[in-house]
């Protein structure tokens, strides 16, 4: 067994004790910080990091929370809208977007969850540099860079799963393809 799959082991275990001195740090840092390795090396790597120039890892805090329809206050009547979550957007795909506006030359590879308490969650997201000649070369990253502004389109992992493309295709999923807007748009003509 390599030592990936070792890590790999470690962190099913027990994720949250291993990060637990991290993170008092990691809450007095800023919001977006730079790192100069990733935390989880072997989410990393399957993820599509390469341990080269143009290939950044950035840490991202997130506020938890907050995603509910304000109370209602007047009379209730069945027309109104009732209180209820807001889940259009995942915290993982906010985090990628929130990175991607601080590193503007770059695109977004993938990201994966860090860890989280009682009122951040954490995420790191692998970016990599457009114009950088080391990921023009790499066939792999050079696909991804030449889609420009991905995470704001959701075409990243974390943006497709909250689209509903990840899930399945063919029968059932007609209202899902090519996008909930597009079906809707069809439905109403």
């Amino acid at each position: 067994m390599g030592y990936i799959k070792y890590i790999k082991k470690l962190y099913k275990k027990n994720p949250e004790g291993i990060l637990r001195d991290r993170l008092i740090s990691w809450r007095k840092s800023p919001v977006i910080v730079k790192v100069e390795k990733p935390t989880r090396i072997d989410r990393a790597r399957a993820l599509g990091y390469k341990a080269k120039q143009g290939v950044v890892i950035a840490r991202v805090r997130l506020l938890r929370g907050g995603r509910k329809r304000e109370l209602i206050k007047k009379g209730r009547r069945s027309k109104h809208k009732r209180r209820k979550k807001i889940v259009n957007k995942s915290y993982q795909w906010i985090a990628e977007e929130r990175a991607n506006k601080k590193f503007k030359n770059c695109e977004v590879i993938g990201s994966y969850k860090l860890a989280q308490d009682g009122k951040h969650y954490f995420f790191e997201i692998i970016l990599a540099d457009r114009t950088n000649p080391s990921v023009l070369a790499n066939k792999n990253l050079r696909e991804i860079v030449t889609e420009k502004r991905r995470v704001f389109r959701g075409l990243t992992s974390s943006g497709r799963k909250s689209r509903g493309l990840r899930s399945g295709k063919g029968k059932g999923y007609e209202k899902v393809r090519p996008s909930r807007n597009a079906n809707r748009k069809r439905r109403k003509s």
